[in-house]
């Protein structure tokens, strides 16, 4: 004898070895000797075993479904009632079999109430559910049908509509996302792989500036129409200087610029002037909500994403030639480098040059063009003006406590991208006289500026020092970095949300009759917009970090580098020299931070920025300068 009984949802056949009231021992049709419960069995029988599955499945084939449940009617019935009504008669126990199968293989027909009870599903009920089950026989064939163009090469406008939310933020309910993957493993790709496979991704530099804009620019990086309002306020012309800018040559959003007047008494004037475009913004306007939304440009090699549309940089971009509004600090320097006076006015400025560091750095070094005397003829325009305020500069660092001329050398780089696809990149260094000259008249200014906001109790967002990293806050305190008592972001309001925040605060101090405080002290609007601008400004810096290291690769592969020198800054932690790319290097000996290093390079993953590096050996002398065979 044998028995049809369940299993895990399968119904399966086995011969009885010995049975009692609970329990049947049997072996199955694989030879398996088991223990099958006797509520999971449904009926003996006696015969082939494989013959007689076959005759119950040819039943179960032969069923017709819907009259099997019009048969069952609104009552609960046994598997066996029903199959008697079904075929007219008490059935065999291959049709029996049969029954259970056809029963079974139909939940949306029959509710199964207990061992062998069934009840018809209501009607509505039923065709709700056959509704949806061919929604779903539906959802699959398009599912298979746009798996089978994607594995093509080819991309469906279902998916291309869905790509970026598909490779950036899956939701993996939907049919565009599971085709998608079921496309990645038939075909054995990543998502990557296959999205540049249907053309989807065309580089690997678009993957990642994709993904960076889904995240931070949902509403893509375009401007909507922001008009720039006319010039109400008829500021006057400062027609008494000479202003210019120092610049890279890619910059197009010119925040600042300087002037330099000898005056009668033997005291100099400079001028910093800063780019004013909070004149021409109110209050939860189009442009603030913009400002306030973006938050900041975003920069990175051969690019960038702009905070102000292009009429707005147009407008207020402190631009040779031109006559623009700026706010203008003016500080008197006495003869022995002591700052005696200062000013802060609003007016307009004639820009007379702007200055590019590419084409004066050459002219103006700590080799040469530094120690120009004010009878030396100029090797470019305002080459006087610069020496002043270098040693301006020198001067200014020296009060503070921050000259240090032994100063391990620092670098910053520029990457640029060639019309012919090679990388360059070039290097300045960091406290050149240029830099020096420029970040300390940023200095004086953004200190100044930040203890008339903390003198005059005028919300503002400051950068902070008192003890530990540097940090942001609505509070004014020290930074021992810089050596200053107050510090706050004033001087690129073209290009930062706190800048032209700190702006607008300025101009109520200086001209409250035309000026309103954009927000009060302790505002929860202060907070939010430093809390905003900290993090998101972060992402922006990290994501110019990821797209420096993924050129900084493919420079390495077009220059077919094979080995590079590197600073190790903690344990496996290195900084690569020459390149803004960090790395970390397998086998370095235990060593004193920042020592200098050869290293092999083993592997690059460009969709990753990442770089396999192996120690080769320390650099201790002039010697080991020269690179490893």
């Amino acid at each position: 004898m044998n028995i049809f009984y369940e299993e895990s949802g399968q119904f399966k056949l086995a011969h009885i070895v010995q049975k009692n009231d609970t329990t049947y021992q049997v072996d199955t049709q694989f030879g398996k000797r088991t223990k099958i419960k006797t509520n999971n069995v449904f009926l003996e029988f006696d015969g082939d075993m494989a013959q007689f599955m076959q005759q119950a499945e040819a039943h179960r084939d032969d069923i017709d479904t819907d009259l099997l449940w019009e048969v069952c009617g609104d009552a609960e019935l046994s598997a066996e009632d029903i199959a008697i009504d079904y075929f007219g008669g008490k059935p065999s126990k291959s049709q029996l079999a049969g029954t259970y199968l056809a029963l079974y293989a139909a939940p949306a027909y029959f509710y199964k109430k207990a061992k062998g009870i069934f009840k018809a599903a209501p009607e509505e009920t039923l065709k709700q559910a056959l509704a949806a089950i061919e929604r779903k026989k539906q959802q699959e064939a398009q599912m298979a049908a746009w798996s089978e163009s994607l594995q093509a090469g080819q991309l469906p406008e279902a998916i291309a509509a869905d790509i970026k939310t598909i490779l950036y933020a899956p939701d993996k309910q939907t049919l565009t996302y599971k085709a998608f993957q079921h496309a990645c493993e038939q075909s054995k790709k990543n998502p990557l792989q296959l999205a540049q496979h249907i053309g989807a991704v065309t580089s690997i530099p678009q993957y990642l500036q994709d993904g960076f804009e889904f995240e931070y620019f949902k509403k893509g990086t375009g401007f909507p129409d922001m008009p720039v309002p006319a010039n109400p306020l008829n500021l006057p012309i400062n027609t008494t200087i000479k202003a210019f800018s120092i610049d890279d040559a890619e910059t197009t959003e010119v925040d600042d610029a300087l002037s330099v007047q000898h005056l009668e008494n033997g005291h100099t004037r400079i001028g910093i002037h800063i780019a004013a475009p909070s004149i021409a913004i109110q209050a939860d306007d189009a442009m603030e909500k913009n400002i306030f939304q973006r938050l900041s440009t975003v920069y990175f090699p051969g690019n960038k994403i702009t905070m102000l549309p292009e009429n707005w940089v147009q407008a207020f971009s402190l631009d040779e030639g031109k006559t623009v509004p700026a706010l203008s600090i003016y500080f008197d320097v006495d003869e022995a480098w002591q700052v005696t006076s200062q000013e802060t006015v609003l007016e307009q400025v004639d820009i007379q040059t702007n200055l590019r560091i590419q084409n004066i750095e050459p002219l103006f070094n700590h080799e040469q063009g530094t120690d120009l005397t004010h009878d030396d003829q100029e090797a470019f325009a305002h080459h006087h003006d610069m020496v002043y305020l270098l040693q301006l500069a020198i001067e200014l660092q020296k009060q503070r406590n921050k000259y240090d001329p032994t100063r391990a050398k620092q670098y910053d780089y520029s990457i640029v991208l060639n019309d012919d696809d090679t990388v360059a990149i070039s290097t300045r260094e960091r406290g050149s006289p240029i830099d020096t000259l420029v970040s300390e008249m940023m200095i004086l200014a953004n200190s100044t500026w930040a203890k008339m906001l903390h003198e005059n109790e005028y919300a503002g967002i400051f950068r902070v020092q008192p003890a530990g990293k540097v940090r942001f806050s609505t509070q004014s305190e020290s930074h021992i970095g810089m050596g200053v008592e107050h510090y706050a972001w004033c001087t690129s309001p073209l290009r930062r949300a706190t800048d032209y925040f700190n702006q607008r605060q300025l101009l109520s101090i200086i001209l409250p009759e035309q000026f309103t405080a954009r927000f009060a002290m302790q505002s929860s609007d202060v907070f939010a917009l430093m809390r905003d601008f900290d993090t998101t400004y972060g992402a922006y810096a990290d994501f110019q970090r990821k797209m420096e290291s993924y050129w900084s690769l493919v420079y390495i592969q077009q220059q077919d580098i094979r080995h590079l020198k590197a600073t190790v800054l903690k344990e496996d932690l290195v900084r690569i020299e020459g390149l803004p790319l960090m790395g970390r290097a397998i086998g370095i000996p235990v060593c004193m931070p920042r020592s200098r290093a050869w290293l092999n390079i083993t592997g690059i993953q460009l969709p990753q920025q990442h770089i396999s590096l192996n120690f080769n050996k320390f650099i201790h002398s002039p010697e080991d300068e020269v690179q490893p065979v």
